[in-house]
């Protein structure tokens, strides 16, 4: 009699385990399908976030990038490195040293030559 109740009790612990992975293995994808949909909607509503009513500078002047930052907004008296985020989203490690960079100044602008008879003679000023 002891011995159908351990033989028992081991199957019942080999069924919850084996439904305890296939509800975990479900659950991750389905959070990985969740995130990978925020992720394009993200992407989506970043490329038109310039035309909301509430952007704070001229749409005309705003130029899409998507990656390290979203984009450049070029107004008459500066130029803006914008990223956008919403929710609980922080910028990435890559975005907070390019934040640093504008802050202490680490900043150029170059002028790239290129001779039209020999594309290999390039010159930066």
């Amino acid at each position: 009699m002891i011995w159908w109740t351990v033989a028992g009790l081991a199957l019942a612990l080999a069924a919850a385990v084996i439904y305890s992975v296939r509800i975990t293995r479900s659950y991750v994808r389905l959070r990985r399908q969740k995130r990978g949909d925020d992720v394009r909607r993200g992407f989506t509503a970043e490329q038109w976030l310039p035309l909301a009513e509430s952007y704070p500078w001229d749409p005309r002047g705003f130029r899409f990038l998507g990656a390290p930052i979203d984009g450049v907004q070029f107004e008459e008296d500066k130029v803006v490195l914008v990223e956008f985020k919403s929710g609980r989203s922080r910028l990435s490690d890559k975005q907070r040293r390019i934040r640093e960079m504008v802050k202490s100044g680490r900043v150029e602008f170059r002028e790239v030559r290129v001779d039209a008879g020999d594309p290999r003679s390039i010159q930066v000023r």
